[in-house]
């Protein structure tokens, strides 16, 4: 029999479930990408509202533009009007929660670790890589049952797989059009197919501008900034080092950013080139933790990296209400636990291309290289 832990009134709880979720922003690097509509990256869904269809959920409307088509002269319009309808997408969440239990009264007094003190920023930590793991591996088409670096995920004893979350199951392999390899020796992108990349596969300068071009070959919108137009490049740090290595890299970067101190080059700060903003991130899909024969190649040995091609409303990230913060005292008020739960849910969104008349991964491509 639990007992609610009496000096933690409900007004405390809903502060602490802020400090709780403060801590994830302030770790989450998705952060200062979330926002709504056209300009933001990742598209944020805060609450339930109701589609055009009278669904209520989670729900995440497109701005994919229409292209062609029309009515020309004095022809009727009413009746002949185009459907936005397929632009409405919901964004599964489920809950997910985790939480710490102390051994007793006599190990918190002995300690100079107070258990309540850390579980905030531990559990907010939690939730920050949790969700950042998430995205990664939905982005990446990759199922959750995978770690980021192509290990398989073990479950802590006594916990649940989180390929049991709802939202698992929409996890999809990325689309045919939004799916490219890069030919180091053809200095050109291929149909995406991770048998087929080679060692010498590596990023290279030449693979910036042929991806801008590709971007808007396939009209993968931009977000807009100042007037201009941006797509952002997540890649590994193996990816990064590699473009730091090519002569013309280096060249471009020197001749094409401000003078002196302040150049990226000496600066180690995001790059950007040919309206990719450049930005490594640890998290990466990878393959560095795959066993030899399960990595890519034809014979399964090549390490390789999924760097990310994103553009508006690339992913959509369903956080409903702020995580809840729960403590309870047992056996006797001598053992206490804190816990955390949030709603969630991470989404791939997709579109129908009116240019190809397949269903396509909306805004956002994944580009394989070796590392």
């Amino acid at each position: 029999m639990y007992t609610d832990f009496g000096a933690q009134q409900t007004k405390g709880r809903v502060a602490w479930g802020h400090a709780a979720y403060q801590a994830f922003r302030d770790n989450f690097f998705f952060d200062g990408w979330l926002g709504k509509g056209q300009n933001a990256i990742v598209e944020h869904v805060t609450e339930l509202t109701q589609n055009d269809k009278g669904t209520t959920g989670a729900m995440l409307r497109l701005v994919a533009d229409i292209y062609g088509g029309g009515v020309t002269g004095d022809n009727q319009l009413r009746g002949r009007e185009r459907s936005l309808s397929s632009a409405w997408q919901e964004v599964t969440f489920d809950q997910i929660r985790n939480g710490v239990v102390t051994k007793g009264e006599l190990a918190e007094q002995k300690s100079v670790i107070q258990t309540r003190d850390e579980a905030k920023d531990i559990l907010g930590r939690w939730i920050a890589e949790t969700t950042e793991d998430q995205l990664i591996l939905t982005a990446s088409g990759i199922s959750y049952a995978f770690n980021l670096d192509a290990s398989p995920r073990i479950t802590p004893a006594g916990q649940d797989p989180w390929t049991g979350l709802d939202y698992a199951a929409n996890v999809r392999p990325p689309s045919t059009n939004r799916h490219v390899r890069w030919d180091n020796t053809a200095k050109s992108f291929k149909q995406g197919d991770t048998t087929a990349v080679a060692a010498t596969d590596v990023a290279s300068y030449a693979m910036l501008p042929a991806l801008a071009a590709l971007a808007k070959r396939r009209r993968i919108k931009p977000i807009r900034e100042g007037g201009k137009e941006y797509l952002v490049f997540l890649t590994t740090p193996e990816v990064l080092a590699a473009f730091w290595k090519d002569a013309d890299f280096r060249t471009s970067v020197v001749q094409g950013g401000v003078r002196g101190s302040q150049n990226p080059l000496f600066q180690n700060a995001t790059v950007t080139m040919s309206g990719l903003v450049i930005q490594d991130f640890n998290k990466i899909y990878n393959t560095l933790g795959a066993a030899s024969g399960s990595k890519w190649g034809s014979s399964g040995t090549v390490d390789g990296s999924r760097s990310l091609l994103l553009g508006a409303q690339a992913l959509a990230f369903a956080d409903l209400k702020i995580p809840m913060w729960k403590e309870e005292m047992d056996d006797y008020e001598n053992v206490k636990g804190i816990a955390v739960r949030k709603m969630m849910g991470v989404l791939q969104p997709q579109f129908p291309d009116p240019f190809t008349n397949t269903l396509e991964d909306f805004n956002r491509i994944c580009v394989d290289t070796a590392i």
